[in-house]
């Protein structure tokens, strides 16, 4: 809070000049008592109808109890016993929303905690047509909250957070609009739901990841499955290409003691073996 120190120091001045103009006459036999007591008033008022305002303040001077005029930022005066002020803080005002229950559309009961930020525009709109403003748009921010909830589901209030603090803030905006304020936004802090629900919504949610792996897995196993159909109709259209993975197999295997290598004979081998037999065998019965 910024004091004004103009007041004080006009007081100063004006009780050091009756202290020059009436100090040598209290040494009389007579004081001039009410002279001097009527100075001490009229410095007091004097002093007392200097007012400042802040940067951030806005003066309403009241005469006789009729709106006159507004005034600040600075100095400015008033007449004495004829005119009042009163100042009004135009900067953002921060307003907790007290946490609300309401129930959405699907009938599930939620807890919402939310926060406001308004401002005021038109000070003398906000003093004299409202009795006291910051509760006035309070209350109506909180019945704007519990209508707006009650219009949309469970899914759509958790995850259109600030969706729903524009729709407050334009019904509250749009409703308020006399009263000289502005809303800037309301915020939803959070959005407390019943522990059971909590617990369905988290096996719903491990349900839907299970799905997800079991798709992908799927998808996984398809894929491997059709290489390996490609792979297989490449080495047989390639003779030799079984050696080959045969020996690259081999190769992987690595210099390890451990390892039991079984070689196999081609295929080919066993069928050249086989024909050789037969036709040793021909050779015998002829």
């Amino acid at each position: 809070m910024i004091v004004n120190y103009v007041s004080t120091i006009v007081l100063v001045l004006l009780l050091a000049a009756g202290w020059l103009f009436f100090g040598a006459q209290f040494q009389a036999a007579n004081p001039p008592w009410i002279p001097a007591g009527l100075w001490v008033l009229a410095s007091i008022f004097i002093s007392n109808s200097i007012k400042m305002a802040t940067q951030w303040e806005r003066a309403l001077v009241f005469r006789l109890g009729k709106y006159s005029r507004l005034t600040g930022p600075g100095l400015y005066i008033l007449i004495p016993l004829i005119e009042q002020s009163r100042h009004v803080d135009i900067r953002v005002i921060t307003l907790d929303i007290p946490r609300q229950e309401a129930i959405t559309k699907d009938n599930v009961p939620v807890a919402i905690d939310a926060v406001i930020f308004m401002r005021v525009t038109k000070p003398d709109f906000a003093v004299i047509n409202v009795q006291d403003y910051v509760r006035a748009i309070l209350q109506f921010a909180r019945s704007a909250l519990r209508d707006v909830i009650g219009g949309r589901t469970l899914d759509e209030v958790l995850t259109e957070r600030e969706g729903i603090g524009k729709q407050i803030a334009e019904i509250t905006d749009k409703e308020t609009e006399n009263w000289g304020l502005v809303v800037d936004g309301i915020r939803i802090q959070d959005i407390l739901i019943p522990e059971d629900l909590k617990r369905v919504m988290s096996r719903q949610a491990a349900a839907e990841r299970e799905k997800r792996a079991n798709i992908t897995k799927s998808e996984g196993d398809r894929i491997a499955a059709d290489n390996l159909a490609a792979a297989a109709r490449t080495m047989a259209t390639s003779p030799g290409s079984m050696q080959l993975r045969t020996l690259q197999t081999l190769d992987g295997l690595g210099p390890t003691a451990s390892n039991t290598v079984v070689m196999a004979l081609p295929v080919e081998v066993l069928e050249g073996v086989k024909a050789w037999t037969q036709l040793m065998e021909r050779k015998e019965q002829t």
